[in-house]
């Protein structure tokens, strides 16, 4: 008894001589990518994105002392990133200020220490939530914006237009846009304190009945110049890292307005995790500088 053996199935090209018309080819499985050659080609990525964020920085840092000054350009960066997150940051300082005020009392009122709740705000506040949290929010919403308008530019090829024209992109548009983050951040930063340590301070009159005059005087007393300092110092490195996280991302930026969306995904959590390791760093190194 003969067994008969299937024929093999080979994929043949579309449009072959041999293929009937109207019938689909056979399309190869698409191949397989393990986790680890995966995780590998994000690590590289990743480096490759901080050598071009570094190079962009110093190219950035170049430019800006070459003339023309584009102070038009750095007004209207200014208006149009500060003015308009201005809103949003004393929003945010508002509301952790009293959440905080709610926690740090309930928790030291079981010990008969509700005396200190001024001076733990003032000095949590200061050092830590004002310039942090501004960074986070603030610096999510204006990376993400330089990201999609750079985004848009590159994937409509107006960055090599201005290219064309003889003009250093780097000038035109990141440069404004570093300043204005260089300027904004510090300013946005002082006012989180006052508008947070104002709701803490309004919290602690109206549900603990602590008098705003000792929660404030206890608060000033505990805070120094150095803890101040330390704060708003952050603020500019804040800032110079979401500008160049933006800008980077935005201007190599590919693949249509597909690609616009990736980059403003991009920006917003490099970002958030650029702000987070540059604050350890630099708690460490305000801790250890003594004004």
């Amino acid at each position: 008894m003969t067994t008969s053996v299937p024929p093999t199935i080979h994929a043949v090209p579309e449009g072959h001589p041999s293929m009937p018309p109207g019938r689909p080819s056979i399309v190869p499985p698409a191949p397989v990518v393990s986790p680890w050659q995966s995780y590998i080609d994000n690590s590289k990525q990743s480096l490759d994105d901080l050598g071009g964020m570094v190079l962009l920085f110093r190219d950035a840092v170049v430019a800006t002392f070459a003339r023309p000054f584009e102070l038009k350009e750095i007004i209207y960066q200014l208006e149009s990133l500060g003015l308009k997150s201005v809103t949003i940051a004393l929003l945010t300082a508002l509301f952790v200020g009293m959440v905080m005020t709610v926690q740090f009392a309930f928790g030291l009122e079981r010990f008969g220490a509700t005396d200190y709740v001024g001076r733990v705000i003032g000095l949590s506040i200061t050092r830590e939530l004002a310039p942090a949290l501004t960074a986070l929010v603030v610096g999510s919403r204006i990376g993400s914006g330089m990201a999609a308008e750079l985004g848009s530019m590159a994937v409509t090829e107006q960055i090599d237009a201005i290219r064309a024209l003889g003009a250093d992109p780097v000038k035109k548009l990141v440069v404004p846009r570093l300043i204005a983050c260089l300027i904004l951040m510090p300013v946005l930063t002082i006012f989180a304190d006052v508008v947070g340590f104002s709701g803490a301070m309004g919290v602690a009159k109206l549900q603990f009945d602590t008098p705003m005059g000792f929660f404030f005087r206890t608060a000033l007393e505990s805070i120094t110049m150095q803890d101040f300092m330390s704060g708003v110092g952050k603020s500019p490195f804040f800032g110079i890292t979401i500008a160049i996280i933006g800008c980077y991302y935005g201007m190599n930026t590919r693949g249509g307005t597909e690609g616009v969306g990736r980059s403003t995904t991009r920006t917003v959590v490099a970002a958030a995790i650029a702000v987070l390791v540059a604050d350890f760093f630099l708690t460490k190194l305000f801790l250890s500088v003594k004004l």
